[in-house]
């Protein structure tokens, strides 16, 4: 995460993020399955591959923030046309000690962005989350929740993308309040 010192850094979650929970994006059993590098999960059709595209054009550092892990460079960015991306180590949901009300990946992103700004995609993101952050990071951040109905939409791709300009182009805000 060293590369491209000057842009703020963007942690990318997948499920409920790229990957909906809800919609009908599924198409009918074994149609078009095959095409996806893992037949087996059928929820794949779901990513919205403009999502890459999408990506790559927001000034930022793109890094996985997700339970897929490498995985998510294997599976996930081919489909979106990503390259390879750096994986932020995660600690073990189920083992991380202390988090409280906290979500599990809070800490540990923060302490990954050492002071840069950076913007965190994610479903599960709370207002306790935000407070955290805004008196233990101090750079600009911006925790936007994602509705895991849909998945990502044109308003976050907007929002977060006028975020990420304005940080870069002033120094911007500290830790956004928005949703």
């Amino acid at each position: 995460m060293t590369e491209h010192p000057g842009l703020p850094l963007l942690f990318l979650d997948i499920d409920g993020t790229l990957l909906p929970f809800g919609g009908d994006r599924l198409p009918p059993a074994g149609e078009g399955w095959q095409d996806l590098p893992h037949p087996g999960n059928p929820q794949l059709a779901k990513l919205d591959r403009a999502d890459g595209r999408r990506l790559l054009e927001l000034p930022c550092v793109l890094v996985w923030a997700t339970t897929w892990m490498e995985e998510a460079n294997e599976v996930i960015a081919p489909l979106l046309g990503l390259p390879e991306l750096p994986v932020c180590e995660l600690p073990d949901a189920s083992r991380e000690p202390g988090t409280g009300p906290l979500h599990w990946k809070t800490r540990t992103l923060v302490g990954t962005a050492n002071g840069r700004p950076f913007v965190w995609l994610d479903d599960e993101i709370t207002w306790r989350d935000r407070e955290w952050v805004a008196a233990h990071h101090p750079g600009p951040a911006l925790l936007h929740r994602v509705d895991a109905g849909v998945g990502l939409t044109a308003a976050d791709f907007a929002g977060v993308g006028a975020w990420l300009r304005a940080v870069t182009a002033d120094g911007g805000p500290s830790v956004s309040r928005r949703r």
